[in-house]
């Protein structure tokens, strides 16, 4: 991801090692100013320790970085000062209310009284959390906590926001909650660099992606691009056998591709790239050949599948999810 000149966070041949371990190997990123960036990744792959630096919590072994045009190590107070920070955990004071927590993270960041008071009350509504607001945060679900604590990063409206998996262990309501919160700021011109095993949510948030694996991006495009680069499929199901070779035949020559045949199913399948073909387009064409299909299946490829096939792995939860359009032909 080369770097442009309205980037607001740059990293550049990031390297760190952690007793021995290569958490980093020459990691580049690039963001641009006002957007999000879905950083994904399988567990260990080096996605919290780049938020880390990113953020002056941890210094690189090698390379540089900077964050709204400030290095990140010379000038890690200026850094700091443009920043909000939501981490895997929750980072609130259980023994105070929800609106006293907020109010003294407001003092932290120097605001005056009136003004942290205000702007309190502004982020409690924002994160429907004004019913809970003078309860004591030891009662508070897990949810309300995650929402509190990105409601306390945002005190000061950072032009720079890191989410590390802020929606974790959610239930649904609770992460759409904060889906909403990160949008509005992304529209408000907050750049939100995003750490997520959640497909859906880097698919739902992020204009930006960089999937990242033994401490390198090794791939990064917006959500469609990288999605066009894999491809989808094509799958035919016919009524007669005998149909399946013209049925082959005739799918090579819509897809340029090389379909393979399952005699036992009746069915012929064949890689497709973005929308080069349509459902409506291909069952005219079988309709002109004289081809009864049975069913005919065009499946658009989803995150999960170019995380499959860009590091091996399956997401969080261990499947590749799928997902498909589909049309039935009589």
């Amino acid at each position: 991801m080369p770097a442009r000149d309205d980037d607001l966070i740059v990293a550049e041949g990031l390297y760190k090692r952690f007793k021995g371990t290569e958490a980093l190997r020459g990691l580049d990123l690039s963001v641009p100013a006002g957007t999000v960036c879905g950083l994904l990744g399988p567990n260990g792959a080096g996605k919290t320790t780049t938020v880390r630096i990113l953020a002056t919590l941890t210094r690189p072994d090698a390379g540089r970085a900077r964050v709204a045009g400030h290095d990140v190590v010379t000038h890690a107070a200026r850094v700091r000062a443009l920043i909000g920070l939501a981490g895997q955990h929750a980072a609130v004071d259980e023994k105070l209310s929800g609106r006293d927590n907020l109010r003294m993270f407001g003092r932290l960041y120097h605001l005056p009284g009136r003004l942290a008071r205000q702007r309190a009350d502004e982020l409690l509504a924002q994160f429907s959390l004004g019913e809970a607001a003078d309860r004591v945060v030891k009662g508070y679900s897990g949810g309300m906590r995650r929402k509190l604590d990105l409601a306390a990063s945002l005190i000061v409206a950072p032009p720079v926001l890191f989410m590390d998996e802020p929606t974790t262990g959610l239930d649904p309501r609770s992460r759409s909650d904060i889906w909403t919160g990160i949008t509005e700021l992304a529209d408000a011109g907050t750049t939100v660099l995003l750490t997520t095993q959640y497909m859906d949510e880097a698919d739902r948030l992020a204009a930006q992606i960089a999937v990242v694996d033994a401490g390198q991006v090794i791939a990064s495009g917006t959500p469609g691009e990288l999605k066009s680069a894999i491809g989808g499929s094509l799958t035919v199901v016919v009524s007669d056998g005998g149909a399946l070779g013209a049925t082959a035949g005739l799918l090579a020559r819509m897809t340029s591709a090389r379909p393979a045949t399952d005699p036992d199913r009746r069915r012929v399948t064949v890689a497709v790239r973005g929308d080069s073909v349509t459902l409506a387009g291909v069952a005219v064409e079988l309709s002109r050949a004289g081809v009864q299909a049975e069913d005919i299946t065009l499946r658009q490829p989803t995150l999960d599948d170019v995380f499959l096939r860009l590091t091996g792995r399956t997401t969080e939860d261990g499947t590749a999810a799928r997902s498909g359009t589909r049309q039935a032909a009589a």
